[in-house]
Parts: C-alpha cells; sequence; structure tokens
C-alpha cells in the first residue's frame, strides 16, 4: 500500500485557537458528542435521526420540526426515506430572517460597476418581486424559471419564488436553445426571467432573438418577464413595456403587485419541492432532479455552518453560472449572514488575474472556484499579492490535481485552507468536502460530510480503504433528490440513477479511494475510467501528470476497443507553437510512466483543436468514446461545444495498431 503520508504532506493545519471556536467544537460540546472529528463523524452515521434532529436544534431555523424524524429500514432503497413528516418551514423565510443595513448582495460586473442591497433592501425587494409573481397568478407548487446571469435579480427572483411555495429553476443565458428547451420543457414554467442581453468578455450578446424562439418552444401560456440588460444594473436601462400580452417589462412587472397587501411566507412540508435541478449527463434528456425546503436548508446549515465556518463576517464569492448547483449552495451562504459577493464576468478578462484582484477589492474571506479554473489560473501564471482576508479557497467541478494544490499555497496564499469538496447536483451538496478542525494533505480531499455514510466499494460490494473503487453512501440524509422528474412511476428512474448497481445501496458514479487517515481522492467519473488489461484507471490520474506539461494545454483520454480488448487513446490540445513530434510523444510516455505507471501510458496520442465539454465545464469522454466507435452520442445539448464532435469521427490513425 502506497505511503500517502509521505505522498500527500500536510499543507495546512487549523490553529488551536481555530479549532476551539469552530462550530464543530461548539456542536460537539452542545450535544455531549465526540470532538475527535472522526468519532463525530462516526457518532453521526449511526443514528442519522439523533444528528440530524440535533442539528436543527443548533441551528434553530424558523419553522417547526415536529417529533417525527426519520423512518427508514437498514436495506431500503433511499426513496423510501421520510425526513420530518410533521415539520412546516420554508427555505426563504430562514434566507432573509437577517434585517438592517448591513451589506447582504454585492454585485460586481465585468465593465467595473459595483452595485450592493442591504439586508434590509434585499428584502424588500424579495417581497415586491413575490407580490407581482402572486399578481401574475403563481401559486403554491407553480413552476417558475429563470435564464440568468449571477446578478442579484437572479437571488430576488429566486427567493420570491420559493417564498410563495412555489418552484424555482434556472439555466445560464450562454446555453443553447437546445439545452435551454431540453431544460425547461420538463419543467413547464408559468414565469419565465430572462434578461434582454448580457456582457462577457467585453462583448455584448442579444438575447432578444433567443427570446422569440424559446416562446415557440415552451408553453403558449408562460409569461416572460424581460429584465434590464445584464451587467448594467442600471434600472433606467429596462426593456420598454411590450405590447404582447405574454411579456412585461420588469419595472411593469413589479407595478402589477404594488397594490397587493404584504405575502407571508408560505411554510411548506419538509418534502415540497423548492428547486428543479438539471444534470449535465451525456447520455438522454438531462437529469430532472427535485429537491425539498427541508432538505436544502439541512444540508446547506451543516455545509455551511460546520465545514465552511461561515458567519456574518464572512464575504462569500463563488465563481459560478446559474446553470450549475454551486449558485445555489452559494445563495444559502445567506443563512448565516454572510454578504454574498456575485461576480458577473470572464475571470481572465480584461487581464489574467481579474478574478484575484476582485478577491482583493470586495476583501472575500470564502471564495470558491472549479479545479479545471485554478489549473487554468496556473497556465495563465496567475500570482496574488495580498489577499489578505482570504481565509478559504473551495474546490469543485472536477478533481483537483496535487500540482493544483502546490499551486494554491505556492502563488495564491501560504496560509489558506484549501478545501477540495466533491458531491454533486444529485444531493445539492457534498458526499466529501473540507473541514475546518483537520489537517490538510496534498491531493486529499479531508473527510467525507457529516451526517453521511460515504464509503468505497471494490467490485463485490465490500468496502475497502487504500484502493480504489465505487464512492456510495449507505444511508439516506435530508437533502436526498424528493424525486427525479415530476413522474416517476415506482421510482424507475431513482432506482436506475442511483441503485442499479448496490441493492439499497446509493452509488454515485465516482471512481474513488479513502485513505487511511479517512481523507479521499477523487478518480474522476466511473462510466469514464478507463480498463487497459482489464486494470481500471481513472481519467483523472492520466489529467494530473499531464498539467505539469506547458506542451500540453489540454487533454482527454478514453478507451478504445481493440483486438478483442481496449488501449487508451489519449487526445491533446498542444499550446500554441507547439507540434506533436516523436520527442513530445516520448516526453508524454515518459512522464505518464514515471509519474502514474506503465499502463498509464497511452497507445495513441492524438492532436485535436478542441476537446468537448459540458455547459459546466466537465469533460465528455463518453460522448468521445461513442463517437470514435461510430455510435452516435447523445444529448448534445449537454455540450458546451457539441460541434467539436466531428473531429473525431473516422479517424484514420485509430484502425492503426
Amino acid at each position: 500500500m502506497v505511503n500517502t503520508k509521505e505522498v500527500n504532506p500536510i499543507l495546512w493545519t487549523p490553529s488551536p485557537r481555530d479549532i476551539e471556536h469552530s462550530r464543530i467544537t461548539q456542536f460537539a460540546k452542545r450535544t455531549s458528542a465526540p470532538t475527535s472529528y472522526q468519532e463525530l463523524h462516526q457518532w453521526s452515521v449511526e443514528d442519522p435521526a439523533r444528528f440530524w434532529s440535533s442539528l436543527w436544534d443548533f441551528y434553530q431555523p424558523l419553522g417547526q420540526k415536529g417529533e417525527h424524524i426519520l423512518t427508514w429500514q437498514r436495506g431500503d432503497d433511499f426513496y423510501l426515506a421520510h425526513w420530518f413528516k410533521q415539520a412546516r418551514l420554508n427555505y426563504a423565510e430562514n434566507i432573509l430572517r437577517w434585517r438592517g443595513k448591513h451589506e447582504a448582495l454585492v454585485y460586481v460586473t465585468e465593465d467595473g460597476n459595483r452595485h450592493a442591497l442591504s439586508r434590509d433592501a434585499l428584502r424588500e425587494q424579495v417581497f415586491a418581486c413575490a407580490k407581482a409573481l402572486r399578481a401574475q397568478g403563481v401559486q403554491k407548487g407553480d413552476k417558475v424559471a429563470g435564464v440568468l446571469t449571477n446578478c442579484p435579480h437572479a437571488v430576488v427572483c429566486m427567493l420570491a419564488t420559493a417564498w410563495l411555495g412555489a418552484v424555482w429553476s434556472s439555466c445560464s443565458p450562454d446555453f443553447g436553445l437546445g439545452g435551454l428547451v431540453d431544460r425547461l420543457g420538463q419543467v413547464q414554467p408559468k414565469i419565465l426571467f430572462i434578461p434582454g442581453g448580457y456582457l462577457y468578455k467585453g462583448r455584448r450578446y442579444d438575447l432578444n432573438t433567443r427570446i422569440t424562439e424559446l416562446k415557440a418552444k415552451l408553453p403558449a401560456t408562460m409569461r416572460i418577464i424581460k429584465l434590464p440588460f445584464a451587467s448594467q444594473g442600471d434600472e433606467e436601462l429596462a426593456e420598454p413595456t411590450s405590447t404582447e400580452d405574454t411579456e412585461l417589462s420588469w419595472r411593469d412587472f413589479l407595478r402589477s403587485g404594488v397594490s397587493l397587501p404584504q405575502i407571508q411566507a408560505e411554510q411548506v412540508a419538509f418534502n415540497h419541492p423548492l428547486f428543479v435541478m438539471f444534470s449535465s449527463g451525456t447520455t438522454g434528456l438531462p437529469k430532472c432532479i427535485i429537491h425539498g425546503h427541508g432538505g436544502v436548508l439541512l444540508k446547506h446549515l451543516c455545509e455551511h455552518g460546520f465545514h465552511t465556518n461561515l458567519d456574518e463576517a464572512d464575504a462569500l464569492a463563488y465563481f459560478t453560472t446559474c446553470g450549475w448547483m454551486m449558485w445555489n449552495w452559494k445563495v444559502s451562504g445567506l443563512l448565516f449572514g454572510a454578504r454574498l459577493v456575485l461576480y458577473d464576468a470572464h475571470p481572465f478578462y480584461p487581464t489574467a488575474d481579474r478574478l484575484v484582484q476582485f478577491w482583493q477589492e470586495e476583501q472575500v474571506t470564502v471564495a470558491g472556484v472549479s479545479a479545471g479554473l485554478l489549473d487554468q489560473m496556473q497556465k495563465e501564471g496567475v500570482h496574488a499579492k495580498d489577499l489578505t482576508d482570504l481565509r478559504m479557497i473551495c474546490s469543485t467541478g472536477s478533481p483537483l490535481s496535487p500540482d493544483g494544490f502546490n499551486y494554491v499555497y505556492e502563488r495564491l496564499k501560504k496560509d489558506v485552507h484549501l478545501a477540495s469538496i466533491s458531491g454533486g447536483t444529485d444531493l445539492l451538496g457534498c458526499f466529501v468536502l473540507g473541514v475546518p478542525t483537520l489537517p490538510m494533505r496534498r491531493g486529499e480531499i479531508q473527510a467525507a460530510a457529516l451526517g453521511v455514510d460515504v464509503a468505497i466499494y471494490d467490485d463485490q460490494g465490500r468496502r475497502t480503504i487504500g484502493h480504489k473503487g465505487e464512492l456510495v453512501c449507505c444511508q439516506p440524509f435530508p437533502s436526498i433528490p424528493v424525486s427525479l422528474g415530476f413522474t416517476d412511476p415506482g421510482y424507475a428512474k431513482y432506482k436506475k440513477a442511483y441503485f442499479a448497481r448496490f441493492a439499497g445501496i446509493w452509488a454515485h458514479g465516482d471512481y474513488a479511494e479513502q485513505t487511511p487517515d479517512g481523507g479521499f481522492v477523487i478518480y474522476g467519473r466511473s462510466d469514464a475510467t478507463l480498463n487497459p488489461g482489464g486494470v481500471r484507471i481513472g481519467s483523472a490520474e492520466i489529467y494530473r501528470p499531464l498539467e505539469q506539461l506547458a506542451e500540453v494545454a489540454d487533454c482527454l483520454a478514453v478507451d478504445q476497443e481493440w483486438e478483442g480488448s481496449t488501449r487508451i487513446v489519449l487526445f491533446v490540445v498542444l499550446s500554441e507553437g507547439v507540434v506533436l513530434d516523436d520527442v513530445l510523444r516520448r516526453k508524454i510516455c515518459d512522464h505518464l510512466r514515471r509519474h502514474a505507471s506503465p499502463r498509464h501510458v497511452p497507445a495513441k496520442i492524438i492532436t485535436m483543436m478542441d476537446l468537448p465539454r459540458t455547459l459546466n465545464g466537465k469533460l465528455c469522454e463518453l460522448a468521445v468514446r461513442d463517437t470514435i466507435h461510430g455510435r452516435r452520442a447523445t444529448n448534445l445539448t449537454a455540450l458546451a461545444n457539441p460541434q467539436s464532435l466531428a473531429a473525431f469521427e473516422d479517424i484514420k490513425e485509430l484502425n492503426l495498431a
């Protein structure tokens, strides 16, 4: 077994004071639970009803808890679990419990404008939007959607929808028409919020044509609320009143609710739908995942409160779009009174260090990015000079390489808590993540989340430590999906998505390893693992070493069926001016052999101009695998650049030994 302590040295350790004052420690003392994190985690999963009930009592969210906590038998699938049957609560009401002149939202645009909303102003805007929604006929259970940028309008419209007990779903405006219809067509919204356009990387994108196209594809009864041109932040730029019955400007929409009295928050059942989320998978329509008020609230109280240690002195900024679950996760930072800092811009425009400058200017204390963005920052040579306030960086979206860990500590900040986190849209949170009371090792995720019984299973369904296998969850938690779609007779979709591999055990689809110290390493999606000679290899095991080579700008590895077995094919995008000759091929192979193993060395290396990625920036190995084998790649609307797949068709080199 590899000595992980030598391979993955400690890069960050919390101070005794930080440990003593953490909410994890406070919670353990108040509940007479173990103070050691490993023992506390075991305590939290031995009796999940006790843990989640204690968490409710600790945070005291607005609402009624009731006496019933959990009905579930071990071995049953998770959808049979019933959490907090008697509870009544409202997610938005808990977000808006904070009052006063303290800044709640800060909005920074690409053109340099800064706008802020106080807690009181945010409440007033949400209440005005809720009244306008009611004036448009929105009732409890109705669906409302937004095609929005990372701006205050998105937060206000979502909270107003939740306040009424209606159901919210959002997409990013850079989605293509097909991607929007695949998602919103499953929602069938009564109201759709969308701006007339947006600004990105110095370019103005007009959305008026897209609005017309959506009207033709979505329900005829849907009303469109046309917001001001995003990134301008000036209400005087609101679209003029439309002459069409199905469209309203933002200003006229708000006016429609002015005469209504104040609306009280609609307290709903624990599993009442709050969000409709969508996976970015590459087979079939995007998976429609419905999350409830109670599950989202408790899971995010746990993650922001215990694992991020967020409070009202913090400024939280996560670089995300409204089409990624991290947007919803980020907004929940308002539960703790933190200042939410929204950045609606390209991270490297007009200069490569713009995002880091933004963190410094806004005194961001907790910053979130994708692992791919950190890799790109490293390639761009971004070097932070003064991030005094920054105490934590969260990284997710794909596995962060050990070299990425080194970059953070060498070029961004030496004493920051780098929390690599992993979970997904399916749980609207994390299975494994950072822990502010534990040391952090290079290349590892610190631990499993409290209240979540995570393990690694081998092919026979046995727990294993120190070996690679399937990341699974062995018992339910509050933020399991309420359902997959609005119709799923007999939970057929639910069973297929999570329980087809191991009976009664949630298989998440990640290829991972648990270290003897309780940390985790993610090697990529298990459905995209490579299998040369019958040995499973995570694609991330190839990508990580190659990130160290300046000649390789990007890469993607897949299995190719070949002579009764499989072989690894590596597609590379080379840095500007670099040519793939025999010298570079040998360098790539030698580097993989030295830093991974001989089994990781590809049989073929082929240059490409572009690699397919999802709208959330993840590589699409499955789409490439299908294409090189002559199979039609499905759900192309999930791809940000579906045209890139054409280059993978009929590659002559793949027919040669």
